[in-house]
């Protein structure tokens, strides 16, 4: 625990830095540099370095995350009341893929025990899921998984769990409208994760506008994943495991239950028949998160993630950073680092798509912060942006996947998957677009989970980290304490991800905590 005054500059040019101290700083308190401080400042809250005279750019990570509203005396708390947020950056004349890809040595030797699919992904889990093509079959799905777990998942050691994908589309939407499309391929896509081990299963009411035939076209699932069984694929691999509960052999709510349970334990009998094996780390799809973020997200967490997915990339893995609003601010960054000026026009169309879309709801980036951020000392979206690029690290951005998009199977690198930066949109994105393992880091704290795959999550904070002791995983706060680098750290979590994909379960797996599915619907609802 820090017991003197530490104040956390990220940059040698920034005119304010944050106060580390559990609790802040009391009015008074003389810093190290000898500093008085003119009020109290709370945790991870901004000190004026110097004076800053009104209109005068306020500098973090040496950008201007604001301009002073008045005269803000050296000593002073700086917050997002004395403060005037930037403009967006133009899309236009960005510098696109100008800074060389850094040439490092790869990463070789690392493995992890991992399942692998019949279309060459690699599982980190060993799952059943039950894709549901609306809304209207949820109640009976959650009904019958309840039972599954209870009565047959027991006589399959070998499967992990049982989850029904949830979601609240599927009818009553303009399900021919251009944007439909998004949340369409989205459960097409997440019923394909490495999870699940390539057994689809379909529960489908009958009437509704997404039938299972749109949902799951001829050719999408490959051939050698459907291996026979009742509704299973034929030798054109054309057939759906489909349970529809319209049809007239049901005859009572048991009878439905009956007929997705029996279809089930064919699946379950072929995952069961699955065995862990020795894969390269390079078979790792790593999605990386942060929410409930706070100004020591860019400090110790989010930096320890960049340098992880640093690893990550010389080992030959996938790691996909997201969050369109959060980057936003950033986009110079990114465009220059892409691997080509293809790739940096695909993120520029991309955040492009998503201006228009905050515009027709009259909103712009600046809706993203929350009360929590602006509690722990982030004052706007661009001092937010700021730490949460660094998530990405330094390798050069190889591709871009539009929302609810599938990575192919020769995309390797560090990609950007547009997305939403709702914490629960987001991880649906990246699990469609093939996430088997997940990162999360937070600053507020957030019991954040999936049922679809393990979620590691990092606290920024030290104080975080011993109040919700059982559910962080890793103390990046160790890094703003001085007991650990940012590369110790990183080294830490690229273990820890070796061992959680080789079945360490996390905090949120042993309290079975699952936030529900969340379509990102830009289309019409009817």
């Amino acid at each position: 625990m820090i017991t003197s005054p530490l104040t956390l500059q990220m940059h040698e040019a920034d005119n304010v830095a944050i106060v580390a101290n559990d609790g802040g700083l009391p009015e008074g308190t003389v810093l190290p540099s000898g500093l008085v401080l003119r009020h109290h400042v709370p945790q991870g809250h901004k000190v004026a370095l110097v004076d800053l005279p009104a209109d005068t750019a306020v500098l973090r990570y040496n950008v201007p995350i604001g301009y002073a509203l008045q005269d803000i005396p050296a000593g002073s708390w700086v917050h997002e009341r004395v403060l005037r947020m930037p403009p967006a950056r133009e899309l236009e004349g960005l510098p696109m893929a100008t800074v060389p890809a850094p040439t490092r040595e790869p990463l070789t030797g690392y493995t992890f025990q991992g399942y692998r699919n019949a279309d060459g992904s690699v599982g980190t889990r060993n799952i059943l899921a039950i894709t549901q093509t609306v809304q209207c079959v949820a109640g009976v799905v959650e009904f019958a998984v309840e039972r599954i777990k209870r009565e047959l998942l027991p006589r399959y050691p070998h499967v992990d769990d049982v989850v029904g994908l949830a979601h609240t589309y599927g009818c009553g939407v303009a399900i021919d409208a251009p944007d439909a499309v998004i949340p369409i391929r989205t459960v097409r896509n997440i019923s394909l994760n490495p999870n699940f081990g390539g057994e689809v299963m379909v529960v489908s009411l009958g009437c509704e506008k997404l039938q299972p035939e749109r949902l799951m076209p001829p050719g999408v699932i490959p051939i050698a994943d459907q291996r026979g069984g009742a509704g299973a694929a034929d030798a054109q691999g054309d057939a759906l495991d489909v349970v529809c509960l319209q049809d007239a052999k049901h005859v009572g709510f048991m009878s439905m239950i009956d007929s997705v349970m029996a279809q089930a334990k064919v699946h379950l009998e072929r995952l069961n028949a699955r065995l862990r094996e020795t894969v390269p780390a390079s078979e790792l799809v790593v999605g990386v998160q942060c929410g409930g973020s706070d100004a020591f997200s860019g400090v110790t967490a989010n930096p320890a993630v960049g340098f992880c997915a640093d690893l990550l990339v010389r080992a030959g893995a996938t790691v996909m950073f997201s969050e369109n609003t959060e980057v936003r601010d950033g986009i110079a960054q990114l465009t220059s680092r892409a691997s080509t000026p293809e790739v940096a026009e695909a993120m520029v169309r991309e955040m492009a798509w998503y201006d228009a879309y905050l515009r027709r709801g009259s909103v712009d980036r600046s809706a993203n912060t929350t009360p929590g951020n602006k509690k722990g000392g982030l004052s706007n979206i661009v001092e937010k942006a700021m730490g949460s690029i660094v998530k990405s690290g330094s390798s050069a951005i190889s591709g871009v996947l539009s929302p609810g998009d599938k990575l192919a199977r020769d995309q390797r690198g560090l990609i950007y998957a547009a997305t939403p930066a709702s914490d629960f949109i987001c991880g649906t994105l990246q699990l469609a677009a093939g996430m088997n393992l997940h990162v999360f880091t937070t600053g507020r704290g957030t019991p954040y989970g999936l049922a679809e795959c393990p979620v590691i999550k990092v606290a920024t904070r030290s104080d975080l980290a011993r109040r919700w002791h059982d559910l962080m995983d890793l103390n990046a706060g160790q890094i703003a304490d001085g007991e650990k680098s940012i590369e110790e750290m990183g080294w830490e979590m690229f273990r820890m991800m070796l061992d959680v994909a080789s079945g360490r379960k996390t905090w949120a797996e042993q309290h079975r905590l699952a936030n529900a599915l969340v379509l990102f619907n830009p289309a019409p609802v009817t």
